[in-house]
């Protein structure tokens, strides 16, 4: 991360696919072509975390902080080894425009997991799947019973199952591991079909140059096996309700904060264990990718805590953590420490100075970088460094066009027009945005891909001020040009990218 590079973020739900969500097989494999075609050295992803519709399938909510998505498993490479016939894989989902269909994407991809499974029992043990489970047991035990559960208590909420397996008494656990373990192999099956053919493709971007930056939520949802595992790690009452949640205070993307509703961290409780949750957290992430983004990386030294009584985020206060002693942690049990810390939103100096001491590069996000006193604004090009990652956006905002025909008023597109020294128009804006982060002194630049192609709001990808409609956006067919490749190889040059 200190030299200078280039790179898109693109989620593998997006990925072009006839399955009707972008998945691991052959057209991720073209993208990491397009981007070695193009000079970019960089894929960056949302998390690979299971998804479900109760939060409208967005990844930084899952029932799993280590799990991988079953959803993002190739249909097509289960056909190559053997899994599948070709005739298993038809009638696949189509997408509506480019969103996701995620109702029908799951009733299909559960119906060719499932026959995968079958297929798989058939035949003599497979010791690669026997190592497979006995390697990630720390998370896979438990992950594959929660998920059984879920399914025998018609998906309620841990918090309310029958005391004895709530509170996991040990034979309550032991005899529910026994009287389902049929499905608890088949849940460590789909783990293991995703684990495989994500090592593949990692492999294959590594050996083209690409580096794959991978995302960790910085909190897990109530409803999720390391709450019930870990329930000690988390304020909760004897009910194994929160006492309090997790947000933000008022900031750009809401006048009321934003309430996540996540059970917040016990960091004294996490101080005397010596962070091992965590530290085998980091450590999964790491086997994963190249690198690892830290959502809201200042939650680590302190972060805003709410009653989880209230309906907005706007009561809370902020409460410290021992971070100093956490990363000192991780620094002293990892050699090296890839971390990018999300930084934006509410930063107060501690976080600064914990990043500094580390080392860790923040967040710029040119979108931000054109309000108010632009000669002073953190986020404007020339104020970057170059430890830290430039975005034009990132995946909660707005793709640029959309957000200058729809987000900004007059003054701030003046500024624009000011800053670039001629008029730019709601055509040519990602261009002029793209251009001016290339040429910054930043060491890395990351282009959501929206905004290469020049794409307007309907291809935003979240939006965190409201809870639907999410997470959807898929790229069609044919974008990716060789013409494309060859403009965004001339930027790479002319800017020693």
């Amino acid at each position: 991360m200190d030299k200078r590079g280039a790179g898109i973020l693109l989620h593998i739900s997006s990925l072009p696919s006839e399955f009707g969500i972008g998945d691991v097989g052959p057209k991720a494999y073209k993208f990491a072509d397009f981007l070695y075609n193009s000079g970019m050295r960089f894929w960056q992803i949302l998390p690979l975390n299971p998804t479900d519709f109760c939060h409208d399938n967005s990844p930084y909510k899952s029932v799993s902080a280590f799990a991988f998505n079953p959803n993002l498993i190739s249909p097509i490479t289960l056909v190559e080894d053997g899994l599948l016939e070709g005739k298993d894989i038809i009638d696949a989902p189509r997408c509506r425009g480019s969103e996701i269909d995620y109702t029908s994407v799951v009733v299909y991809k559960e119906r060719i997991l499932n026959k995968a499974y079958d297929n798989f029992v058939k035949k003599p043990n497979d010791s690669d799947f026997d190592t497979f489970c006995r390697e990630n047991s720390y998370w896979l035990d438990d992950y594959a019973l929660f998920s059984a559960l879920k399914e025998k208590f018609s998906d309620r909420i841990w918090n309310q199952w029958p005391a004895a397996i709530r509170d996991r008494d040990l034979e309550e656990i032991k005899k529910q591991t026994e009287v389902l373990h049929k499905e608890i192999k088949r849940k460590k099956f789909f783990q293991y079909l995703f684990i495989i053919q994500w090592r593949k493709l990692k492999k294959y971007c590594n050996h083209r140059n690409i580096q794959i930056i991978g995302d960790i939520p910085i909190y897990v949802g109530l409803d999720s096996v390391d709450v019930w595992t870990h329930s000690s790690l988390f304020k909760l009452d004897k009910h194994k309700q929160p006492i309090y949640v997790a947000g933000v205070p008022p900031d750009y993307f809401s006048e009321t904060g934003q309430l996540w509703g996540n059970p917040v961290y016990r960091w004294d409780v996490m101080k005397k264990n010596k962070y091992k949750w965590w530290l085998e957290r980091l450590r999964h992430n790491l086997a994963l990718f190249d690198i690892v983004r830290i959502d809201h990386f200042r939650g680590l030294v302190a972060y805003w805590q709410v009653d989880s009584k209230e309906k907005t985020a706007i009561n809370g206060k902020w409460i410290k953590t021992p971070a100093d002693d956490f990363l000192h942690t991780i620094v002293n049990k990892f050699d090296k420490l890839p971390i990018i810390a999300e930084d934006l939103g509410v930063i107060t100096p501690d976080v600064l100075d914990i990043m500094k001491k580390y080392n860790l590069p923040g967040m710029k996000v040119l979108q931000f970088g054109f309000s108010g006193d632009v000669g002073g604004n953190e986020h404007a090009v020339h104020n970057a460094v170059p430890n830290s990652f430039l975005f034009t956006g990132t995946h909660d905002n707005n793709t640029v066009r959309g957000w200058y025909r729809h987000d900004i008023d007059r003054k701030e597109k003046q500024n624009i027009d000011k800053y670039v020294g001629h008029k730019v128009t709601k055509r040519s804006v990602h261009k002029e945005l793209i251009r001016l982060a290339m040429m910054s002194v930043a060491n890395t630049v990351i282009i959501p891909l929206q905004d290469i192609l020049g794409l307007g709001r309907e291809a935003r990808m979240n939006r965190p001020f409201s809870n639907k409609g999410n997470w959807r956006w898929k790229l069609k067919p044919g974008n990716l040009t060789d013409s494309l490749s060859r403009s965004i190889k001339e930027l790479i040059a002319i800017y020693g990218r």
